[in-house]
């Protein structure tokens, strides 16, 4: 049986990619002489937050995912980033490949809500390796990759920020149901508004302009300046 290890060197922000991706450098290793023809893998990476960390200001943006710290000795628990499948060409003893993991910008995705309350340092990963290995010479016999196979890495946090600036550049990103999106189109549309931002922003003026102002309380009741003259 062949013994696989895996090992992840370094990680980039995908420049090109249609869309927000991470490329993973991994190392993997296979014991002995015999050739893998090929490997398919399955791997689930998760953050493990109790490896680092956090000031302040981070704890405070990770209050709604983690509760306040002083309970964060129970509910610091591991946070599912991504699961993907990949197929390693054949190699004999050590290979490098990249793993490229698509990502996402989604506000309502746990792992994409810690990793912007971080203000910098290093996220702490764990990669978790399974699949299926081909091996054998002057023929291939199939091999489980057991469930056990992993590795730690710690991905600098200005990597993933560098990917979310390559494709929303001082932008921030929510999902809304689309009768929430026809609502705020049809209020767009009467408004002739030009944008989104201009959207929003209407919006929030308008609420403003309905909130009476808290310090006069006689004014919220009436609508009047307060005065009580006979």
């Amino acid at each position: 049986m062949t013994e696989f290890s895996f090992a992840c060197t370094g990680v980039r922000a995908d420049r090109y990619a249609a869309g927000p991706t991470l490329v993973f450098r991994l190392r993997i290793t296979a014991s002995g002489d015999t050739p893998v023809h090929a490997l398919a893998l399955r791997c689930q990476l998760r953050v493990e937050p109790a490896r680092r960390g956090y000031d302040a200001a981070e704890a405070d943006g990770l209050a709604d995912l983690f509760g306040e710290r002083s309970r964060w000795g129970s509910t610091l628990q591991p946070v599912q980033f991504a699961q993907v499948a990949l197929m390693v060409p054949g190699f004999t003893g050590e290979t490098e490949t990249d793993l490229v993991v698509p990502c996402t910008y989604d506000m309502d995705i746990a792992a994409t809500r810690y990793l912007t309350a971080l203000a910098g340092g290093e996220v702490p990963l764990l990669m978790l390796f399974s699949g299926t290995a081909f091996t054998g010479a002057g023929g291939f016999r199939v091999e489980p990759v057991p469930w056990d196979r992993e590795a730690a890495f710690r991905m600098p946090v200005a990597t993933w920020r560098e990917m979310v600036e390559q494709h929303f550049p001082g932008c921030g990103w929510i999902r809304l149901p689309s009768d929430t999106m026809d609502a705020l189109l049809a209020y767009r549309s009467r408004r002739a508004l030009p944008s989104w931002e201009a959207t929003l922003q209407a919006l929030l003026d308008d609420g403003r302009a309905s909130e009476a102002p808290r310090s006069d309380p006689l004014r919220a009741l009436t609508g009047t300046t307060g005065r009580t003259d006979p």
